[in-house]
Formats: structure tokens, C-alpha cells, sequence
């Protein structure tokens, strides 16, 4: 069920994403993260039933994209799975950032079906990073099946790809350029995932199902190993934990202030939890 409304929104957005930019002058313009866009596109749905809204909802560049459209004045909001760095805001020094935090998530590595009954259910900074850099290419090195590792990486800058390298190297700018196949979008991750067998990537943990493709636990320097659940993201043990946000210029206005107030009541907290986030109140 939850893959089937994921889809169903996918296709939804698709078919928004057509429409021509001049089609409605008027229309509230939403793009960024696809983290994001699931409860925001249901959002959309709602307010354009209930309030005749006119909203346009898109994906194009994930988080990066959200932040050079509302930067560029292209959208009225950016839908943000990253916080928003200091190169951000230089590069578009006239524009007043407002972020707003609407729920939180998490970047899990997920692998393969037969990655996972091949006995891999968590990994180390260190595994992460040799992996990354190619030092280690084979599961049965970090205790696997005797296998090539398939390595989806995610389109550096997205969301996600930062996440994951901010924490494996401690500044996104650190990370080597790899020439791993990049993936896009989540729906594409997982589908790339669950098909190939040996395979790994980055990937926001609501999607994570457990039946096509699987979270790893990520191992401390102790041994402990904490998996990306509710709880863990709640209180932020789990190191790749994260915000996700609605970025404005300045504080919104007109229909812009009544989407992001929508997102913020209790019904839109329930879109967010819906989706497999945790809602503002669920946070410790």
C-alpha cells in the first residue's frame, strides 16, 4: 500500500510536471527534493480541491534545484531534504532565505535482497568510505557474500548525496569524484536497487520497504549499531538523521503562507507521517 500511493503520487507529478510554465501565470510554483514532494504533492491535492488553489509541484534537480529556483526567482518554494549551506546563501547574496522545517527524516544505505540474506546488516564509517573510494569492492570483505559491490550513487548534489557525504568525510567538498552510475530520484534508487543483485546506494529510509530493499545499521567506533528507525531519528543517534524543509524568499506570502501554514496544521503533520517521516511533534 505504501509503495502503491508513492507510485501513484510519482505519476501525479509527472503529469503536473508537463504543463507548460506559462499555462497559469498565477500558479503557486513548488519544486525541489522528492523526499519532500511526496506530502507536499498531497498537500497540493488538497488545497486545489479545498481552496481552488492553483499549485504546480516539481522535482527537477532535487534540493539543489528547489534552491537555484527560489534563488533565480523561478518558484515561490524550494522543497529542501539538506540543511542550507553557507556556499547557498553566497551565491545568491540578495536573496532572504527562510527556511522552514516541516518534519525529519533519514539518509539509510540500502542494499540488495541477496546483499542482506548474504548476512551484511550494517556497515562502518570506514566500510562506507572504502567502499566510496573503491578500496573495497567485494561484500565478503566486510563479512558478505562473494560478490562485486554495485554502487548507485546519487547525484551529487541532491539532498541526500550530501547528507551522505558530509558525514562520511565531514564537508560534501571532500568527497572524490567517483565514477560510480548515478541514480536520480528515490522511486529510480530503489527500483535500481532491488533489481541489481550486490547492490548499494543512498537512500531516504521511508522508502526503505524491507522487502525489495533493505537499510543497513550503521556500526559505531563502541560496536553499537543503530538503525534508522523513528526512534533513533527522533533523537538524532542515528549519524546521517535530517531536516527537511520549505525554503522561501523571505517570509511567505498569499498562497505561498497558506500552503506551508496547510503543511504545518495537524492534517499536514499527518501527510508528513503518512509518508513515513516524523512530524514536528514526534521530535525529542
Amino acid at each position: 500500500m505504501h509503495f502503491t500511493v508513492k507510485r501513484s503520487l510519482a505519476l501525479g507529478l509527472l503529469a503536473i510536471s508537463l504543463l507548460p510554465l506559462g499555462a497559469s501565470a498565477q500558479a503557486l510554483k513548488i519544486n525541489g527534493s522528492t523526499t519532500v514532494n511526496l506530502p507536499a504533492a498531497e498537500a497540493a491535492e488538497i488545497l486545489r480541491a479545498e481552496k481552488k488553489l492553483n499549485i504546480q509541484v516539481d522535482t527537477q534537480g532535487g534540493s539543489s534545484g528547489g534552491i537555484s529556483m527560489v534563488g533565480d526567482g523561478l518558484v515561490h518554494i524550494g522543497m529542501l531534504s539538506k540543511p542550507l549551506s553557507d556556499d547557498d546563501k553566497k551565491k545568491y547574496p540578495k536573496v532572504n532565505f527562510k527556511l522552514t522545517h516541516i518534519g525529519e527524516d533519514a539518509v539509510a544505505m540500502i542494499v540488495s535482497q541477496d546483499v542482506w540474506e548474504g548476512g551484511v546488516k550494517a556497515v562502518t564509517k570506514q566500510q562506507l568510505r572504502d567502499i566510496y573510494e573503491g578500496k573495497v569492492k567485494n561484500w565478503k570483505d566486510i563479512g558478505g557474500p562473494d560478490r562485486r559491490i554495485a554502487f548507485f550513487n546519487k547525484e551529487p548534489g541532491r539532498g541526500t548525496w550530501e547528507v551522505f557525504t558530509h558525514w562520511v568525510y565531514g564537508d560534501s567538498k571532500k568527497a572524490p569524484q567517483v565514477s560510480f552510475p548515478e541514480v536520480g530520484g528515490n522511486e529510480e534508487t530503489r527500483n535500481k536497487v532491488a533489481s541489481t543483485k550486490g547492490a548499494l546506494s543512498q537512500l531516504s529510509s521511508s522508502w526503505a520497504d524491507g522487502k525489495k530493499v533493505f537499510a543497513l545499521g550503521i556500526k559505531g567506533e563502541d560496536g553499537k549499531v543503530v538503525i534508522p528507525d523513528a526512534a533513533h531519528i527522533a533523537n538524532r543517534s542515528y549519524p546521517m538523521s535530517r531536516p527537511l524543509y520549505f525554503l522561501t524568499n523571505g517570509e511567505p506570502t498569499g498562497d505561498a503562507k497558506t500552503f506551508i501554514e496547510f503543511v504545518l496544521s495537524a492534517r499536514g503533520q499527518d501527510l508528513v507521517r503518512k509518508h513515513g517521516y516524523l512530524a514536528l511533534a514526534d521530535l525529542k
